[in-house]
């Protein structure tokens, strides 16, 4: 057959599927991440806490091996709402460093090397790929947040019996909705940073100033003002009242929880508008 009879035929291969499509990106980086000596030593250190928790829980559930201490050591080694918040507060802390150490690889190069047009070429959307770089961080920071919460919270509930379980079982279901949420703030804001700013210095310093600079304007804002909303700014005391309402636990005076929803998911909108914009094939002059 000559070239000019040649036209166009559709491929009849089989097609992957789409969520075999989407793990491909996460698969890769994964690896790539785990090889950053970094990554691996803040992994480790951030075992360190979750395991001071399992032994905490073991003595809760063992007060007569430190009767020496007092009858009042019985109420410190109690395990209830604010033992989980300070824990999420912890692991928090470290899932903000290890996003900053681990993540910057992650869309920077694809962008500073226009290989986005390679990715979109295939079978791959934008929000496919928001979604794939999502997963890496969500499966990272995981090891470090809900994953060692409802390990201590399975032990707590193992030593202590159904009925404790059965008062408590909403502390567990507060540390998987309330991890993932703070991983999905911190990813959608770093992955922002990252592909807007090119510099890794400038990006890693531009995170830390959404959650710790932000807390300390917020901060002179309410006192100076006299107000409670300027805490809405804050991400670091918004996700603070959401994390107290799903424990049950009264926060002190501050902005409505209700309130606090609404600004978080204003906070985790306004990033992925923004990155969505930025991830195209091509650069648009106007």
């Amino acid at each position: 057959m000559t070239v000019y009879r040649r036209g166009y035929n559709r491929y009849q291969g089989p097609i992957t599927g789409r969520l075999s499509r989407l793990l491909v990106l996460p698969k890769y980086s994964w690896h790539r991440v785990l090889q950053q000596r970094l990554v691996v030593i803040l992994l480790i250190m951030a075992m360190f806490y979750p395991l001071g928790c399992i032994a905490f829980v073991y003595l809760s559930n063992h007060v007569e091996l430190l009767k020496g201490f007092g009858s009042g050591i019985k109420d410190f080694l109690e395990i209830d709402g604010n033992f989980f918040l300070i824990f999420m507060h912890v692991q928090g802390i470290f899932a903000i460093v290890l996003t900053i150490v681990s993540g910057q690889k992650l869309i920077a190069p694809d962008l500073s090397n226009g290989a986005l047009q390679l990715y979109f070429s295939r079978p791959l959307s934008r929000a496919d790929y928001v979604l794939a770089r999502l997963l890496v961080l969500l499966g990272l920071l995981s090891l470090i947040t809900w994953i060692p919460g409802l390990l201590v919270f399975s032990l707590q509930s193992g030593m202590a019996g159904w009925s404790w379980f059965a008062q408590n079982w909403n502390l567990g279901l507060s540390v998987f909705i309330g991890s993932l949420l703070w991983i999905l703030l911190i990813s959608l804001i770093a992955l922002t940073c990252w592909a807007y700013i090119r510099r890794k210095i400038m990006a890693e310093l531009s995170i830390l100033g959404v959650f710790f600079v932000l807390n300390a304007v917020a901060t002179i804002g309410n006192n100076v003002l006299g107000v409670t909303w300027a805490s809405f700014f804050n991400p670091r005391q918004v996700i603070d009242r959401i994390w107290n309402g799903l424990l049950g636990i009264t926060p002190e005076s501050g902005p409505a929880v209700f309130g606090c929803w609404i600004a978080l998911m204003v906070m985790m909108t306004l990033p992925l508008m923004i990155l969505t914009r930025k991830l195209r094939p091509v650069e648009v002059v106007s």
